[in-house]
């Protein structure tokens, strides 16, 4: 009776089962049971957002076109020399200027001036500055500064010679042009760059002065005596034409030294050089324009002896003229009948009376008195 009560039945399922599936995991899997399953990853946001459907019936965009212009185009050496002596042969008119002048520079920007094309680009210039007058017309000013001012980028190009002609061409295209400008900066640079040429040139001799009054007397004799009548019949077959055209050629030729080039040169850039003055007198009304020419006049006044005898009266009449503009500003007898002076001799004539301090600054109440100061 002591003994177990239930020695006799047999053992429950249900612990049978148990012990089975414990007993069958621990042999299948002996290592996941000793660590623990991880996590599962956090889904993210836009993975929980539903895909818009794309409608069946709507077609697939095509791509975008863009329009693209040509702006260069690729001429053969043949097709840019044709249009150079196009160009030449209207440039010269000026109602047609405006546009030739246009395409020289598209040829410049194009990269179409090149050393086998040079010669054909300077003759451009030359035609363009057939009339020394033209370029600086008030209608033309603009044309002739950007033509010129573009071809400086192609100078290198060009001969020595041609290069001394263009520079002589960019006083009057560029500089002259750059004196009716209503910026000061860039005219106060036109008038630095004339300074800079009136230093740079030679001195003056006789042989000069004789040379101007040759000229003049020959130009006066040519406007004085008519030209001869001829009734002689022409040449049918041209053969004086040719035979005369020879003679020219071996005349000038032979007259051709590099002195007489020189000289040639010299005389045309004095004449530019005169000119600019000449412009920069025509802007002594206006008042921020005064101290800017009375520097280059008066600069011009001491270099005096690098001009010719006309040439250096005409100097002596313009800084006369402009140290007696200059007494009468200062004694307020101008049109208005107010002291007109620039900004220059007023600020003079306001800190030379003024006293200055040690201890502050210009007007202070020390009994030192500025003397030196723009004066």
């Amino acid at each position: 009776m002591a003994g177990d009560l239930f020695q006799d039945l047999p053992p429950p399922v249900a612990v049978q089962s148990q012990q089975i599936v414990q007993s069958s995991v621990k042999s299948t899997t002996p290592e996941s049971s000793s660590k623990p399953p991880p996590p599962p990853a956090p889904a993210l946001k836009s993975a929980l957002k539903r895909p818009k459907p794309r409608p069946e019936s709507q077609p697939e965009a095509p791509p975008e076109k863009r329009l693209r212009f040509k702006t260069t185009t690729d001429a053969s050496e043949k097709q840019v020399i044709e249009a150079m002596q196009k160009i030449t042969s209207h440039i010269k008119n000026p109602s047609k200027f405006s546009k030739a002048s246009k395409l020289a520079i598209q040829l410049i920007q194009a990269g179409s001036v090149k050393e086998t094309t040079s010669d054909y680009f300077f003759a451009v210039l030359e035609a363009a500055m057939s009339s020394l007058t033209s370029c600086n017309e008030p209608s033309l000013r603009a044309d002739y500064h950007a033509l010129f001012s573009a071809a400086q980028d192609v100078a290198r190009l060009l001969s020595k010679k041609q290069q001394n002609l263009f520079s002589t061409w960019t006083i009057r295209a560029v500089w002259a042009n750059d004196l009716f400008t209503d910026d000061g900066f860039v005219f106060s640079k036109a008038t630095g760059r004339i300074k800079e040429d009136i230093s740079a040139l030679p001195l003056a001799t006789k042989d000069d002065d004789m040379e101007e009054a040759i000229a003049l007397k020959d130009e006066t004799k040519e406007t004085e005596e008519p030209s001869p009548v001829t009734s002689e019949e022409p040449d049918p077959f041209g053969l004086d034409a040719l035979i005369s055209k020879g003679k020219k050629d071996s005349l000038s030729n032979s007259k051709k030294d590099d002195e007489q080039e020189n000289r040639r040169l010299l005389k045309s850039k004095r004449e530019a050089l005169i000119t600019c003055l000449d412009f920069a007198a025509k802007r002594y009304n206006m008042p921020w324009c005064q101290t800017a020419i009375d520097i280059l006049a008066k600069h011009a006044f001491e270099n005096i002896s690098r001009f010719t005898a006309l040439q250096r009266g005409a100097i002596e009449k313009l800084w006369a003229s402009i140290k007696e503009q200059q007494t009468r500003r200062k004694q307020g007898k101008s049109v208005s009948g107010k002291l007109d002076v620039n900004g220059f001799e007023w600020l003079q004539q306001k800190y030379s009376t003024e006293k200055i301090s040690i201890r502050r600054s210009v007007g202070g109440n020390g009994d030192r008195q500025c003397q030196q100061w723009l004066g």
